[in-house]
């Protein structure tokens, strides 16, 4: 067997059948081998018919008599048959899942287990999971389910593994750091387990080759990193406390504490690699600014990488005040910057000691004279490429030091393995005058009632809205309210206010123009999509309205809700839910907690990975086992990848461990 040969060498996997696989990425031998079963149903035991009672039943039988009928609910399939067994007979009935027609045969025998209850006056076993005996194993009565791709259903899957089951004795070994043979017994005992303890044993293996893999590939993006050299930057200690004594405030701890970091990592003569992270409106641009002076004091150039254009125009308008009375050039680069030949001619020869921007620093034909300070903010929204390209940008061929920051909060987990040993700094202290977010829960009947009064008092105080929806456009199929309706609806509910809205599909000039009108309190209420989440700081904006809230993620409702509290007012956010059901414990946890660390951590636990890591880096991170909750396999798998690295000639034997950690590789690596 070809282990990384075209999933086509496998008994029963047809061109057809292949054609559906890949496109679930299912592509050799070894995808298919690491479909893993997302759970097993036990089928140990089963009932005569004549003894059942109402309740969770395990039977054995025949079943004919199926069909399939539409119900008068729209979208809704019934198919119905009748299973028997020597002892008598007794209804059968699937929702939705029609398949089931053409899955079992009336000469062979089966196993159902799910809920016999009354259902229309009669009792019948509903929606039950099915296996054929012959699939079962007959000590333990285990029987996996696989997640359906397409049209491939479980019972597919289990066919196919079954004629696969001789392959498994060929499986190579992946890792250095276990026994020979490990690997196979776990895929083995994953896909027929003789115990649910041997199934849970075998996942937690291959969980552990996962992130072992994950865990090398960002340990080797640190070491080359640390191959590069960079321009070492003293510190300047008279000039920084002069810096620091001109502030209007006073620097939080964990501020200094960041900026000491920042400032020893420069120093060195490797380039820096520092993720700075902190909550919505902890104070990162400001540690970002002293990072800047540090590096201009000893006359070099630094350059700022904004997202948006409105966002670089904040940060140039807030820094300037900061940095231009201390003699520094600073120089904003977009792309409705006028003269941009002259401006880029004196960033070129070095006459521009700062300057921020947009993707315009990114151009062939934005050159620097002597840049050694790269700052990045949000930089989840660049690619690896548009990172690696700013970078490249000094001429001396010496790596600038690189400064990224996120206002998403990363757990700690996500950074053990994601980031390695990448420096991380965290600004976990709010500085003073942040005012507090009361965070609500409504239902949409309560709308009107209860949070139009809060609205009116809003106007009145002179203060803004935001107000968030889930869709651009109406969709008939959808409950979902769009911008446009609720746009529609808030002006005639209140005619006398300024309301505009804002969304995604719009052009980037409209865009700004909006949000440089709402920033002047032109607009009262803005209703917008999640195109606000990154934006600009609006002090007066004191009310935050998340539409169908629990439509998001956790993380993601945080950072919405950050884009109030800033100003002096006391400040408010409410979440609408729509139908009667309870809060999820993810609104719940919103309302619970303001600390964007704790709300990440649940976060992780509640959704997995993709919707942190998703917010954070371009590129998805799909782990399809192991689960970064997991502190203690995760420490393992580090302290195994630190053994593995001491004899690095020893990667040269693993083959196939180096093409998967490949993928990893660009996901993780920051420059």
């Amino acid at each position: 067997m070809n282990w990384l040969g075209p999933v086509e060498e496998l008994k029963g996997i047809g061109p057809k059948t292949a054609e559906t696989l890949k496109k679930y990425g299912i592509r050799s031998v070894r995808d298919f081998l690491y479909n893993l079963p997302r759970d097993y149903e036990n089928f140990e035991a089963p009932t005569s018919i004549s003894e059942i009672h109402p309740g969770k039943v395990v039977v054995k039988g025949r079943i004919d008599s199926l069909s399939t009928r539409r119900a008068r609910r729209r979208n809704l399939s019934v198919t119905e048959g009748v299973i028997r067994d020597q002892t008598g007979a007794i209804k059968v009935v699937w929702f939705n899942q029609g398949y089931r027609l053409k899955q079992f045969s009336p000469e062979k025998e089966y196993c159902f287990t799910g809920n016999y209850e009354l259902r229309n006056g009669r009792y019948s076993l509903v929606s039950p999971s099915a296996a054929e005996v012959s699939e079962i194993d007959p000590k333990t009565g285990l029987s996996p389910i696989y997640v359906a791709h397409g049209a491939l259903k479980s019972h597919d899957f289990k066919r196919l593994i079954s004629k696969s089951r001789d392959l498994f004795d060929s499986i190579p070994d992946l890792l250095p750091t276990v026994p020979k043979g490990t690997r196979k017994k776990a895929l083995f005992y994953v896909h027929f387990p003789n115990s649910i303890k041997s199934a849970s044993g075998a996942r937690n293996y291959l969980a552990y080759e996962e992130l072992f893999e994950l865990t090398l590939a960002s340990k080797l993006n640190r070491t080359e990193n640390e191959k590069l050299k960079a321009t070492p930057i003293p510190f300047s200690a008279p000039k920084i406390r002069e810096f620091v004594s001109r502030l209007p405030f006073q620097l939080t701890g964990a501020q200094r504490r960041a900026a000491w970091d920042i400032f020893q990592d420069m120093e060195k003569d490797t380039p820096m690699n520092r993720l700075l992270q902190g909550d919505v409106g902890s104070g990162k641009t400001m540690v970002a600014a002293m990072s800047a002076y540090e590096a201009i004091l000893a006359s070099h150039q630094v350059a700022l990488l904004a997202p948006t254009a409105i966002l670089a125009t904040q940060h140039f308008d807030g820094l300037s005040k900061i940095l231009k009375p201390l003699g520094v050039k600073m120089a904003l680069l977009t792309g409705a910057t006028k003269h941009k030949a002259d401006l880029k001619h004196q960033i070129a020869t070095g006459e521009i000691d700062f300057v921020i921007g947009t993707h315009a620093l990114l151009t062939d034909d934005t050159d620097f004279n002597n840049l050694a300070l790269v700052v990045i903010d949000e930089q989840h929204r660049f690619g690896v490429e548009q990172r690696q390209k700013l970078m490249l940008k000094s001429p001396s061929g010496l790596a600038p030091h690189l400064l990224t920051m996120t206002a998403t909060p990363i757990p700690r987990s996500l950074q053990l393995t994601v980031f390695g040993d990448l420096d991380v700094s965290i600004l976990n202290e709010l500085p003073r005058g942040r005012q507090p977010i009361t965070t609500s829960i409504l239902t949409e009947v309560e709308t009107r009632e209860q949070l139009y009064p809060k609205i009116r008092n809003v106007l009145k105080s002179k203060n803004q809205i935001y107000w968030v929806c889930k869709a651009i456009d109406d969709d008939p199929r959808s409950e979902t309210t769009s911008v446009k309706s609720r746009t529609t609806k808030l002006k005639r509910d209140f005619p006398d206010v300024s309301i505009e809205f804002l969304h995604g599909r719009m052009k980037p000039a409209e865009k700004d123009a909006i949000m440089e009108r709402f920033s002047r309190g032109e607009i009262q209420i803005l209703v917008s999509t999640t195109v606000i989440e990154v934006g600009v700081d609006v002090p007066n904006a004191s009310l935050m309205v998340i539409e169908n809230a629990e439509s998001y993620g956790l993380a993601q409702l945080h950072q919405l809700r950050g884009r109030v509290g800033r100003g002096k007012a006391a400040s408010f956010c409410y979440l609408l839910t729509s139908g009667d059901t309870k809060p999820s414990r993810r609104l719940q946890e919103l309302v619970k907690s303001s600390d964007g660390f704790y709300l990440a951590e649940v976060d992780l636990k509640l959704r997995g990975p993709g919707e942190i890591y998703g917010a954070l880096q371009h590129g998805a991170l799909d782990l399809r086992i192991a689960t970064l909750t997991d502190i203690k396999l995760i420490r393992r798998a580090q302290k195994d990848v630190t053994t593995f690295l001491k004899n690095p000639e020893n990667m040269l034997e693993y083959e196939e461990l180096m093409t998967g950690i490949t993928r990893y590789q660009q996901i993780t690596t920051l420059n």
